[in-house]
């Protein structure tokens, strides 16, 4: 059986698609990222629960300040990236459920009254959510450097608040010269899916 996507689109967003090292000085736009998540947010999530909370880096001062944070061989990579997001779970996610799980308001308080519940499917689902984002940077054309390379407690107190965990550094824009390392190799289908 075929996928239905269009080969070109499966290209654009998976086969072709890498992590792009370098980037172009082109900007990316506010309109740009606007029509990202406009895209990206009907990605499933547990609940709706819509974790994922998204701080874009444009000024040089705030940049200055995330790449203190982030692994050497990072840095240049999100010194010179046209735009930088740091994607958190927000693990207060729980007081907007009445409005993204109307027909179940109640799943705020039976299901993440306690904070340890809430940090584990914010976690998870703010990881899901960071991964149609990614897909989203590729279907604008643009390319994605997703690292988690930093000091997580650092880029928490820096760009964040206790209430919000990091979970990767982004650089996006139109890859630049030698934007890619060689294709890692993957593992096939018979080594991933068990039937029972």
């Amino acid at each position: 059986m075929s996928l239905v996507l269009d080969p070109a689109a499966q290209d654009l967003l998976f086969r072709e698609a890498r992590t792009a090292n370098t980037f172009t000085d082109e900007p990316v736009t506010d309109e740009q990222l606007q029509a990202i998540y406009d895209l990206v947010k009907y990605g499933p999530t547990a609940f709706n629960q819509s974790p994922l909370r998204i701080t874009l880096v444009r000024s040089a001062e705030a940049r200055e300040r995330l790449v203190q944070h982030m692994a050497e061989g990072n840095q240049p990579k999100t010194s010179t990236a046209p735009l930088v997001a740091i994607l958190s779970a927000d693990n207060e996610f729980h007081e907007e459920l009445p409005e993204l799980f109307p027909h179940f308001p109640q799943a705020k308080d039976v299901f993440f009254s306690e904070r340890p519940a809430r940090e584990g499917a914010a976690g998870l689902n703010a990881a899901l959510q960071a991964a149609y984002f990614i897909i989203g940077v590729r279907a604008a054309g643009l390319a994605a450097g997703p690292m988690t390379g930093l000091d997580f407690e650092g880029v928490r107190k820096e760009f964040l608040d206790d209430d919000h965990t990091p979970l990767m550094v982004v650089n996006i824009g139109k890859p630049g010269e030698d934007a890619w390392f060689p294709r890692s190799p993957r593992l096939s289908y018979d080594e991933v899916v068990t039937t029972v």
